[in-house]
C-alpha cells in the first residue's frame, strides 16, 4: 500500500532536529524506520511531517561510563550492540530479533519509543535497569524504563522531546542473566518473551529482576515475582512459587495467536525456566 502524503525533513544535527520538533502538531521521528514505515504504508499512522535523525552521527554509539555503566545511543543499532557486546542476556534477545536486515537497520532507540507490546527490548532493558535520556530546547531528563512505558506504543516521551540514549549504572556482581521467548513463528514476534537476571550473596538471592513481553499490552517487571524470590536460596521450589505470580496484576492478552489461558500458563513456564538459568549462571 501507498501511505497518506506527508512532509519530510532530515535534520543534519541534534540541535536542529530538537527545532525540528519543537512546536509539536502532527510531526513523527523515524529512525531505522523498521517499525514506522510498515504503519505508515498500511495507513495505520499517519504523519504530518517526518523527522528523519537516521543520519545525526552524535546519536550512534556504545559508550561505556566511568562508573562501570553503559550509554548507548538513540540510533545504535542491534548489530552494533551485539557486535560490542558479550552479555549473554543481550545475545541471546538481540540476535532472535527479526532478520539480518532488520538488525543492521532497527536502532535501539526506536525499538524503546515504539513501545510495542511484543517488542524483545523493552523486557531486555528493564531487566537490566536501563533509563531514557529524553532531550527537548528545554533541557535533558533522565527517566527510568520502568516508569517510562505506558502502554501499547504509549510512552512518556513529550510532543517536543527526542529519545537521545538509554543508559544503565553497573551490574551486580556475579549477575547471571537468560532470555527466553515462546515466539510467533510466522513473525518471531513474542507471545511470551522473559528477560531475568539474578545475583546472589551469601547463598541467597540478593538481586533479580525479570520482566515479562508479548503477555500484556507493554512490556513489564513482573515485581511480584522479584519480590518472592528475593532474599530465597533461589531453589527449584523457591523459584517455581515466585514463577506463579508472572502475571500478577497484569490484564493477558487474547488474540489469533494464543488465548489469555495458554498466554497466562506459558508465562510461568518461561519465568520458571529463565530464573533457573539466570541463577545456573550467576556466580
Amino acid at each position: 500500500m501507498i501511505p497518506a502524503p506527508f512532509g519530510y525533513e532530515r535534520p543534519a544535527s541534534l540541535d536542529e532536529a530538537l527545532g525540528a520538533i519543537a512546536g509539536g502538531g502532527d510531526v513523527k521521528v523515524i529512525a531505522g524506520g523498521q517499525s514506522l514505515l510498515p504503519l505508515l504504508k498500511m495507513r495505520l499512522a499517519s504523519a504530518g511531517t517526518l523527522v528523519d535523525i537516521g543520519r545525526i552521527s552524535e546519536l550512534r554509539g556504545v559508550r561505556p561510563q566511568a562508573d562501570g555503566g553503559l550509554e548507548l545511543g538513540a540510533l545504535t543499532t542491534y548489530a552494533d550492540v551485539l557486535d560490542s557486546t558479550q552479555l549473554q542476556i543481550a545475545i541471546e534477545a538481540i540476535s532472535d530479533i527479526g532478520d539480518v536486515q532488520v538488525r543492521n537497520r532497527g536502532t535501539v532507540g526506536g525499538a524503546i519509543a515504539h513501545a510495542d507490546p511484543a517488542s524483545d527490548l523493552p523486557a531486555l532493558g528493564l531487566a537490566l535497569d536501563y533509563s531514557v535520556v529524553l532531550r527537548s530546547k528545554r533541557g535533558e531528563r533522565v527517566v527510568p524504563l520502568d516508569g517510562f512505558l505506558l502502554g501499547a506504543f504509549q510512552t512518556a516521551i513529550e510532543p517536543d522531546e527526542l529519545l537521545v540514549s538509554i543508559r544503565r549504572g553497573p551490574l551486580p556482581a556475579g549477575l547471571g542473566g537468560t532470555y527466553l521467548k515462546l515466539s510467533q513463528p510466522a513473525s518471531g514476534y513474542s507471545i511470551v518473551g522473559v528477560a531475568a537476571t539474578v545475583a546472589k550473596s551469601g547463598g541467597v538471592v540478593s538481586h533479580v529482576r525479570v520482566a515479562i513481553t508479548g503477555v500484556g499490552e507493554v512490556a513489564y517487571r513482573a515485581k511480584a515475582v522479584e519480590s518472592a524470590l528475593a532474599g530465597s536460596d533461589g531453589s527449584a521450589a523457591a523459584v517455581a512459587a515466585a514463577a506463579a505470580h508472572a502475571t500478577d496484576g497484569v490484564t493477558v492478552a487474547s488474540d489469533i495467536h494464543a488465548d489469555a489461558a495458554y498466554r497466562t500458563q506459558m508465562a510461568t513456564v518461561y519465568v520458571r525456566r529463565a530464573l533457573e538459568t539466570a541463577l545456573a549462571r550467576s556466580a
